[in-house]
């Protein structure tokens, strides 16, 4: 079943009283099925946070259209946007966006907090989900309080408490020390192993070599995509270097 279709679309940002434009997407098209685990990759301005934030619905597109299940994004009401993404999307970030005046297992509910939920239904929600994280002797101390990938991890579950239909990424192994990204990376894996479907853009290739498909952008546009198949991670790994390889040196894609 797919989940997500991305059509024809295209983002040019227009200066200040219409002098320059900066065109930062251009007919970029693919599909996201149920259950897939897709990594976006790209040299730095390349366009892959720009994608990311129309999938988030973040931004609207200038050109083309993004559907959630047959639903274009673009046409849900300011005033709907926030329960809409609260309720179908889960967001991991770099930098954890975790609340320091709020505790580890406050920021976990937050979100069925703003969705009303009771604390009964709450707790029996996260009970699983700290226990797959690793992270129910931390519930009650503070961000600033533990270390890089505990914070990840509470992030994680942050996002996943809510069911959404989909799970976006955007650099999440970037802060983290290897040990911390490895684990993450695993974390993932046995997500989607359950039939979480993740979106994810890095820089890393490690990361991107733990999907099942690798998407490439260049100067805005969709250069190549590598799918997994039988490969193992290392083969995946040694792939995407090739492509990102091609991808610095203006080398034309294969596919």
């Amino acid at each position: 079943m797919t989940i997500l279709q991305v059509e024809g679309l295209g983002k040019t940002y227009t200066g200040r009283f219409g002098a320059s434009q900066v065109r930062a997407l251009s007919n970029v098209s693919f599909e996201l099925e149920q259950g897939e685990y897709v990594a976006i990759m790209g040299e730095s301005g390349s366009g892959k946070t720009t994608l990311l934030n129309m999938l988030a619905a973040f931004d609207r597109p200038t050109a083309g259209r993004v559907l959630l299940e047959g639903r274009d994004l673009s046409s849900i009401q300011e005033d709907e946007l926030a329960a809409f993404r609260r309720d179908c999307l889960g967001f991991v970030f770099q930098d954890f966006n975790l609340l320091d005046n709020f505790s580890i297992r406050d920021n976990i509910f937050l979100p069925l907090v703003l969705a009303g939920k009771g604390y009964v239904e709450m707790a029996q929600r996260m009970q699983p989900i700290a226990q797959r994280m690793g992270i129910t002797d931390i519930l009650n101390k503070y961000p600033y309080e533990v270390s890089g990938g505990q914070k990840q991890r509470t992030a994680v579950a942050r996002a996943v408490i809510t069911n959404p239909k989909l799970l976006l990424a955007d650099e999440p192994t970037g802060a983290l020390d290897s040990k911390s990204a490895d684990g993450l990376l695993d974390l993932f894996a046995s997500l989607n192993a359950e039939g979480q479907t993740i979106l994810m853009v890095t820089h890393s290739t490690k990361a991107a070599s733990h999907a099942g498909r690798v998407i490439f952008i260049r100067d805005g546009e969709l250069f190549h995509q590598i799918y997994r198949g039988a490969d193992t991670n290392e083969q995946m790994y040694q792939k995407i270097s090739d492509t990102l390889t091609l991808l610095a040196t203006g080398g034309e894609s294969h596919e």
